[in-house]
């Protein structure tokens, strides 16, 4: 891991939920690890709204000037956002808002993004009609990049469909996260995979002789309930 990871991808790939998960994971291994949420152009599933979880597992949580009143979502990012970007001891990862639009908040801080220090990983949901196909995908990467100056070093497969996410289709997401992969010259770094699955997603990784299948166990934190309950429940 470098020590800033920028996290970008389309809407609803789930560029949120790995992202608090990878601040959480990073936790466990450094000392001082922050989440930048640059997400000021989706009002909905921001790693801000998980403030109390990541503060409970030891990382902090840097959002917009405002915070969670009325003038939340103007685009305001405040100047705090920069400490763990200037100071070396922070491992950052920045949950970057979704599409080429999203990702140009990035070019407020290009001078932290510029050196050896920082990744840029797109989260591919295959699932998602803007990234199902591999052109498709391509398109939205070459945009982000366009956008922003800076180059995509890797793939995550976060391909799913809530909770009736199916091995298959995880599967289905590593073939054109592999197949992206070698047309950009860049590693498709994980397979995300919520860990009730982990068992059956490692049997059939070995059942297929799938060795380059990294498996990335994630919670689902960003998850709302009201989202499982069932249709007149």
């Amino acid at each position: 891991m470098k020590r800033i990871t920028l996290i970008v991808g389309h809407y609803g790939s789930g560029k949120t939920e790995f992202s608090v998960n990878l601040a959480i994971d990073l936790r466990k291994k450094y000392r001082k690890v922050a989440i930048l949420d640059l997400d000021i152009a989706n009002p909905y599933f921001r790693s801000r709204e998980r403030k109390r979880v990541l503060e409970e597992n030891g990382v902090d949580i840097h959002f917009n000037s405002y915070g969670h009143d009325i003038t939340e979502d103007l685009p305001a990012i405040s100047a705090t956002i920069k400490a763990p970007l200037e100071n070396r001891s922070y491992m950052t990862v920045a949950d970057v808002g979704g599409n080429d639009s999203g990702a140009r908040i990035l070019n407020q801080f290009e001078k932290y993004f510029k050196g050896n220090d920082c990744d840029m990983f797109c989260v591919i949901n295959a699932n998602r009609p803007e990234t199902s196909t591999v052109e498709s995908a391509k398109r939205h990467i070459r945009m982000i990049e366009e956008e922003t100056g800076l180059r995509v070093t890797g793939l995550i497969n976060n391909t799913h469909l809530l909770r009736e996410t199916e091995v298959s289709d995880i599967l289905d997401g590593y073939r054109l996260c592999k197949t992206l992969s070698q047309i950009l010259d860049v590693p498709l770094v994980w397979n995300v995979c919520v860990k009730e699955m982990v068992l059956e997603l490692g049997e059939e990784k070995d059942r297929r002789g799938l060795d380059d299948l990294i498996i990335y166990p994630i919670e689902l934190y960003m998850r709302p309930e009201w989202l499982d309950a069932k249709v007149g429940s």
